[in-house]
């Protein structure tokens, strides 16, 4: 007796699913985001407009910068900028870069005595973490609220610069702002998907 073709299982639509949610979790853990954009480790959004943000239990500032690469070239009927925003510090390759630091809360913080300090970390025979000073300006108030910084990273690797200084009641705070110059595999990945993904 003959029998007509078995109904799909259950079991197919119920894996579909599970690796659509799977999908969706990984795609969370790559881009190291939640379902509304935000990162974990910054504050409130992460990266909002093309500023990121850190929060301290002084400070909160937000900060964004635009990179030139090292062997730009300026021609004379250039019309765009050449500079090239920078998300949350991750400089693609060696670059001069301008970045720009806004103190966002408290207000007092505009009266605050603050100085800059950029360092390379470097990994010493024993794997031991390393600071390098490679520039340092000194402490004052920043009236406007906003703090511009231009310099040069002339090497792949990781960088720190250091907001610190005293507050109005003269306690000392500091706030790290982290710097990557050079991609990672995981960089790689995030700019070839999202490249498909403009494509598609």
């Amino acid at each position: 007796m003959l029998t007509g073709p078995k109904l799909p299982s259950r079991k197919f639509p119920i894996a579909i699913w599970v690796g659509v949610i799977a999908a969706f979790i990984a795609f969370g853990t790559l881009y190291r985001t939640s379902s509304q954009g935000d990162s974990s480790e910054t504050y409130p959004k992460g990266f909002r407009g093309g500023a990121c943000t850190i929060e301290t239990e002084a400070l909160i500032i937000g900060y964004s910068g635009y990179y030139l690469p090292e062997d730009f070239e300026s021609s004379e009927d250039t019309i765009r900028s050449p500079y090239v925003p920078v998300q949350c510090g991750k400089v693609p390759e060696p670059a001069t870069l301008n970045i720009s630091i806004d103190l966002l809360y408290p207000e007092s913080a505009r009266d605050f005595l603050l100085g800059l300090r950029l360092v390379q970390i470097e990994m010493d025979e024993n794997e031991n973490q390393k600071e390098h000073e490679m520039l340092s300006v000194p402490a004052q108030q920043h009236l406007s609220g906003v703090i511009t910084l231009a310099f040069k990273l002339r090497e792949p690797g990781q960088y720190i610069l250091y907001l610190n200084g005293k507050n109005t009641e003269d306690r000392g705070l500091q706030v790290e702002i982290p710097l990557q110059v050079g991609l990672n595999w995981k960089d790689h990945l995030k700019k070839n998907f999202s490249t498909f993904l403009k494509n598609h």
